[in-house]
């Protein structure tokens, strides 16, 4: 009778420590979450453009200029910043599929370009995973963290991971569509009838991107040659690809609600990350947030 008057104790006790251990990881996270986004807000800079004018397509490629007739109308305000709601599953296997239920806050700035992804991913047992992934003021973060306080974060080349992380920003862009204009300093050229290369900079770091468009005209896919990726311990530059879907209306533009992130292998293509827009609210140039 003792000993199972002692198990029950113990049990209670490791998970009063256990639900102890859980909300003050939250609390922690969420204070960590508000430093981030301070950071994030400090970094703005006013638009000096109000809305969109189709005159500003003239000379660009013609597969750009049918995307921008397709998603945007002339007059469109100019998104300043927009808050992204999603639910998906990630995989958190690196060579096989463990495929596990994340949900996430975004927090996006057209301009100074840059953005927080606040997620939790729910492992075994109940354990979450928490993740900060981020583009603030020319810098990257990416910091993966068990109960939101046991980090899982690599070490990785600061140049490397701002300039992965700023890949990320440029290439979610068909969210926000008025930052692939080029009054926002997207530079398009010309490849084929159904592609074309976007290149954008933010002080000394830039991406280049491959978009492919489908038959509506709309973004398919997007791609880069080479993107920081962690193999073992090992920072590798490896192709990535993010492919959109699930056109649909929000606030007069056209945005894909559904997406997916791989990695380009040679051994073939790896998907990681599969997510849908839950909700996003956009903050237009006159700073008026309309929710969609």
């Amino acid at each position: 009778m003792f000993w199972i008057v002692w198990a029950g104790l113990a049990l209670g006790a490791i998970v009063a420590i256990a639900i102890g251990l859980t909300a003050y990881g939250a609390m922690h996270w969420a204070k960590k979450t508000r430093a981030l986004l301070s950071r994030l807000e400090k970094s703005r800079i006013p638009l000096t453009t109000a809305h969109y004018n189709d005159h500003e397509l003239a000379g660009l490629p013609m597969p750009v200029m049918r995307y921008f007739r397709s998603v945007l109308k002339n007059g469109q305000p100019i998104i300043a910043a927009a808050t992204v709601e999603h639910v998906g599953t990630f995989n958190t296997s690196p060579t096989g599929d463990q495929w596990k239920p994340f949900t996430s806050v975004q927090r996006v700035l057209t301009q100074r370009p840059g953005f927080l992804w606040n997620a939790r991913i729910a492992m075994a047992l109940g354990v979450d995973v928490y993740v900060h992934d981020a583009y603030v003021a020319g810098e990257g973060t990416l910091n993966p963290a068990i109960a939101g306080l046991f980090s899982l974060a690599r070490p990785v080349n600061a140049r490397d991971l701002a300039q992965g992380e700023f890949v990320r920003f440029f290439a979610e862009t068909a969210w926000y569509p008025t930052a692939l204009l080029p009054s926002r300093g997207v530079h398009w050229e010309a490849v084929d009838d159904h592609s074309a290369k976007a290149t954008l900079a933010d002080g000394t770091i830039s991406a280049t991107l491959l978009v492919r468009f489908n038959t509506a005209g709309l973004i398919d896919s997007v791609s880069v040659e080479a993107r920081a990726a962690m193999v073992g311990n090992t920072v590798v530059q490896t192709p990535w690809e993010g492919r959109w879907s699930n056109y649909q209306m929000r606030n007069g533009m056209l945005v894909p609600l559904t997406g997916e992130a791989a990695w380009l292998h040679p051994a073939g293509r790896k998907p990681y990350w599969r997510g849908t827009i839950k909700s996003i609210t956009y903050e237009f140039s006159d700073d008026q947030p309309i929710r969609a």
